[in-house]
C-alpha cells in the first residue's frame, strides 16, 4: 500500500464484458502511466495467461491475487455476498479493507461493487447506500448527474447528502472551485416540480452549498450547473435515454455514408454522449473507501482511466473530506431549523 510512492488498486479483473483480456490490458497501460501499482483479482491461471501474452510485463508491478467466481449482472448482490464470498468483486474489496491496496475498481456488476463497498467499507453515518453518479452528456462533460440508479426511489435528505457528495466530488476531481448545484425539475423557476424537488429546494436553499436552483432535462448539454440532483429512477432514464441517443445516431450516420470522414463523426458524436472515457467510472460517494464503478463494456483504455480516477481519489483524500462535507450540509439544515423555530 503506497509503497515507493505508489497507490496500490485492487481491480477485479473478472469485471466486465471483457473480462479479463481488457482488465488485464487496463492494469498494464494504468502501471506504464506511472504513479500506481495494481493487483489484479481473479482467477490466478487465466489471469496469469492473459499477463503471458505481453511482452516486459515481468518487471512492472502488477501481482496477481486469487478469488472463485464472479457476481453476475442481474444477480441480486447480498444474496451473492452470502453465497460467493470469494468472488472477485468482494475479494478485490476486501483487498482495502484489510489494508492492502488502498482503493478497488470493478467493471463487473454494479450492484456487486456496491453491495461489496456498502458492506465492507460501511456508508456515512446516516447514509443507507452511497450514490453513483458523474458527468454523462459529453457536450457539457464537468455537469455531474446524482443519482443514475443505485437509489430509485430518495428522500429529500438523502438527495441533500448526495449534493454534498458531488459538489465534493466536482471540487476534487474535476477542479470546480465553486460548484454550481441544481435540481432536475420540468421547469427552471422556482416552485416547479414534484414534493420530492420541492422539499430538496428548501433543504439546498438552507445549506452552504452554491445553489442555484432548478434546471431542466433540455439544459443539460449546456453547462447549466456543476452538480444536478435527481432521484435514481429519473438520473437512470436521463443516462440511458442519452447513451442510446449517441448510439442510434453515430449508428445512422455510418448506415449513411460509410466514408472516413463520417466515420470520424459518428465516433465524436457516441463520443459526446457517451463520456464515461474521460474518468473510466466513478466513486461509489457515502461509502468509508474509494470503490469505481465501471461500465461493463469499457476497454482498456477506460480501465487504465478508472484505475488513475481511483488514484487521484486516494491522492485528495476524496472520502475523508467528503464525509466532512455532508456533516456541514447537514449542521446547516440544522441551524437553519433551529432560526426557524426561534422566529415562531
Amino acid at each position: 500500500m503506497a509503497k515507493d510512492g505508489l497507490i496500490t488498486i485492487s481491480l477485479d479483473a473478472m469485471g466486465g464484458d471483457f473480462a479479463p483480456e481488457e482488465p488485464v490490458k487496463g492494469a498494464i497501460e494504468a502501471v506504464l502511466k506511472g504513479g500506481v501499482e495494481v493487483i489484479l483479482v481473479g482467477d490466478e491461471e487465466v489471469i496469469r495467461a492473459e499477463l503471458a501474452k505481453h511482452d516486459g510485463v515481468d518487471d512492472l508491478p502488477i501481482t496477481i491475487y486469487g478469488s472463485t467466481g464472479v457476481v453476475e449482472e442481474g444477480e441480486a448482490p447480498a444474496l451473492a455476498f452470502r453465497s460467493k464470498p470469494r468472488a472477485s468483486i468482494f475479494v478485490a474489496t476486501n483487498r482495502v479493507k484489510r489494508g492492502i491496496a488502498d482503493a478497488v475498481v470493478s467493471m463487473g456488476s454494479s450492484g456487486g461493487t456496491i453491495a461489496a463497498a456498502s458492506f465492507l467499507f460501511g456508508t456515512f453515518e446516516g447514509i443507507e447506500r452511497g450514490t453513483l453518479g458523474g458527468p454523462i452528456i459529453g457536450l457539457s462533460p464537468n455537469t455531474m448527474i446524482f443519482d443514475v440508479g443505485v437509489n430509485v426511489d430518495v428522500k429529500p435528505s438523502a438527495a441533500a447528502d448526495f449534493a454534498a457528495l458531488g459538489a465534493t466530488m466536482s471540487r476534487l476531481l474535476v477542479g470546480v472551485e465553486n460548484p454550481r448545484v441544481a435540481l432536475l425539475s420540468v421547469g427552471a423557476e422556482e416552485g416547479k416540480g414534484n414534493k420530492f424537488v420541492k422539499e430538496t429546494t428548501e433543504i439546498l436553499k438552507a445549506s452552504h452549498l452554491n445553489f442555484i436552483g432548478n434546471v431542466e432535462a433540455s439544459d443539460l448539454p449546456f453547462d447549466s450547473a456543476d452538480v444536478v440532483i435527481a432521484d435514481g429512477f429519473t438520473g437512470n432514464v436521463v443516462m440511458k435515454l442519452t447513451e442510446s441517443l449517441g448510439s442510434a445516431l453515430s449508428t445512422l450516420i455510418r448506415e449513411y455514408d460509410s466514408s472516413t470522414e463520417l466515420n470520424e463523426l459518428a465516433d465524436k458524436v457516441f463520443a459526446l454522449t457517451n463520456p464515461v472515457m474521460r474518468y473510466g467510472g466513478g466513486p461509489l460517494l457515502g461509502v468509508r473507501g474509494v470503490a469505481i464503478v465501471g461500465h461493463g463494456k469499457a476497454g482498456a483504455r477506460e480501465i487504465s482511466q478508472a484505475i488513475h480516477t481511483a488514484r487521484e481519489a486516494v491522492e485528495t483524500d476524496f472520502v475523508a473530506i467528503a464525509e466532512k462535507e455532508v456533516t456541514a450540509m447537514r449542521e446547516s439544515q440544522t441551524a437553519s431549523d433551529s432560526q426557524s423555530t426561534g422566529a415562531g
